[in-house]
This record gives structure tokens, C-alpha cells and sequence, in this order.
């Protein structure tokens, strides 16, 4: 006998890096249980390989999830996340003020967003006497699974990012796509910028979009209201 046909709700958001609305569905069971698995290996591919599966299947393969940038991913997994296990969820945090006593607080995850900082920008001026510079694009899913990471703090690891988020050098009215340069033509060209340039990349991916949300909570013992900031998706995954 046939079984009945489960229908998923469809729900809506907008992605920060396009300003484009996207249709979503929950978590099933089975997508859920191909995430827990893939986290449970700590496998960097297969987490990868598991948001990259589950992404597109939740958003109707509409989306190239590797070319998006990882603050968008971030933020459908948690909408996603909220739409399929409930948007009020607790967590247990550190009271600022005495730095020691946990205590509860309610989110709701719905209204958690990606900010932007008011100075933030991908344009990098080099030389501003012969219009020289670069155009950065944000990290995406396809950099982190080239192996590329993002938080590591190493030469090549910080070169390999920053090469791999060039969309093009320009000077005067004439640009260099990136693709159409070698990572080692990349790497000798960042090289030889100044350090003022160089400290302007690196402001661009400190200062890059992520999930941010504040809240207030009281210490329990003290009586002190402090403020408690989640930042990106670890936070928000606890």
C-alpha cells in the first residue's frame, strides 16, 4: 500500500551578497542525519561535502553553493536550521562581568542577520597616483574545499586565501582578471605590494560580513546586566 506523500513548507530569505530572495525548506530527516554524521568524522571534506549536499537540496538546486560566499551559507544553514528544529533555542553563556557563572539565554534564530560594517569594502587601492589596485571577492565553499583555510594564520595558508579571492587587478581603465593569471604570478604580485596595501587585504577579511547578534543577560549571582555577542555560525551551533 502507498504510503502518504509528506509536503515540506517552503519559507523565504534574502542573501546578503546578492540582495536576492531565496526559497529554503527544513531539514528531513535523512539531510539532518548526513550533517550529524559528517560533523561526528571532524573530515573537513565531508562536512564540506555534507552542507554542499544538503544546501542544495533544501534550496531546490536554485544556488551554485560553491561559489557562495561563506557568510551566505552560514546564514541559510542557520534559517534552515531554525525552520526545522524550532526558531527559539537556549544557550548557555559566560556572564562578562565575573568572567566564571554560565546562565541561559533564549535566541530567536529568525532574527539573527549578517551585518556589515559601515567601512567595510572588497577595493583595495595600491597606488592611488596611477589608479592601481585590486577587487576582492569573499571566501567561498569552493576555496575552503581547494583546501584553502580560511582561519589559519600561516604564510601560505593567508597567500593561498588572498590569491584565491582576487576577482581582478586593475590600473587605469584596464583590468587583469584573475583567471587569467597563475596562483604564482598572483603570489609574486602581492609580494611586491606595500605594507599599508597589504594591512587593507587583511582588514577586508577581519572585517568581512558574518552573523552577529547581541544580546543582554543578567548575572544570576551578581545582578550585573551585561552585553553577550554571538559571532558566525559556531556560535550559534553550540
Amino acid at each position: 500500500m502507498a504510503l502518504p506523500i509528506v509536503e515540506t513548507p517552503r519559507y523565504e530569505c534574502t542573501l546578503a551578497s546578492q540582495d536576492t530572495q531565496v526559497q529554503y525548506r527544513p531539514f528531513l530527516v535523512k539531510e539532518e542525519k548526513i550533517l550529524l554524521m559528517a560533523m561526528e568524522s571532524k573530515d573537513n571534506n565531508e562536512i564540506i561535502n555534507a552542507t554542499k549536499q544538503v544546501l542544495r537540496a533544501c534550496t531546490f538546486e536554485q544556488l551554485d553553493v560553491e561559489k557562495l560566499p561563506m557568510f551566505d551559507i552560514e546564514y541559510l544553514l542557520l534559517q534552515i536550521r531554525a525552520k526545522s528544529v524550532g526558531e527559539k533555542s537556549k544557550f548557555k553563556v559566560i556572564c562578562p562581568d565575573d568572567k566564571q557563572t554560565a546562565t541561559d539565554v533564549e535566541l530567536d534564530l529568525s532574527e539573527v542577520q549578517v551585518q556589515v560594517e559601515d567601512d567595510h569594502t572588497n577595493k583595495i587601492v595600491i597606488d592611488e597616483k596611477r589608479n592601481l589596485g585590486i577587487v576582492l571577492n569573499y571566501p567561498s565553499l569552493g576555496i575552503t574545499k581547494a583546501g584553502f583555510d580560511v582561519n589559519k594564520s600561516d604564510a601560505d595558508s593567508t597567500f593561498n586565501v588572498i590569491c584565491s579571492c582576487i576577482d581582478h587587478i586593475y590600473e587605469g581603465d584596464k583590468t587583469y582578471p584573475a583567471k587569467d593569471s597563475t596562483l604564482k604570478e598572483l603570489k609574486e604580485f602581492i609580494e611586491s605590494i606595500t605594507q599599508k596595501a597589504f594591512g587593507d587585504i587583511k582588514k577586508f577579511f577581519e572585517s568581512a560580513p558574518q552573523l552577529r547578534h547581541t544580546v543582554e543577560v543578567t548575572n544570576p549571582k551578581t545582578g550585573v546586566k551585561s552585553e553577550v555577542t554571538f559571532k558566525g555560525l559556531q556560535d550559534f551551533f553550540q
